[in-house]
């Protein structure tokens, strides 16, 4: 079993930067490909950006190419999301997810792990 638990979300101004943390208990997650994913209100979870096992291969969504990095540290069993330039419209729950497959790793029920999720606000 995989528990996960996000961290770093909050309030920012358009144009500032976060960075969400999720940090992953167990043995196993230099084993554990990464995903995040986000929920805006009245809107579906989609896809934000992806990370394999060992960093080698990432994949972002559009939306967030170019502003948003993702990395991980297995020594301390935690991948990262730098978010820069946030606008309005990157507001939504972020949530953060595993999965023992790098297959379609941009959809969502691959994944079997999820954290509970962070809020992050970006305000105009």
């Amino acid at each position: 079993q995989v528990q996960l638990v996000e961290s770093g979300g909050g309030l920012v101004q358009a144009g500032g930067s976060l960075r969400l943390s999720c940090a992953a208990s167990g043995r196993t997650f230099s084993s554990l490909a990464m995903g995040w994913f986000r929920q805006a209100p009245g809107k579906e979870r989609e896809f934000v950006v992806a990370i394999s096992w060992n960093g080698d291969r990432t994949v972002y969504a559009d939306s967030v190419k170019g502003r948003f990095t993702i990395s991980r540290d297995n020594t301390k069993n935690t991948v990262y999301l730098q978010m820069n330039s946030l606008k309005p419209e990157d507001t939504a729950v972020y949530y953060c997810a595993a999965d023992w497959t790098w297959g379609r790793i941009a959809v969502q029920k691959q994944y079997h792990y999820w954290g509970q999720g962070t809020q992050v606000t970006v305000s105009s």
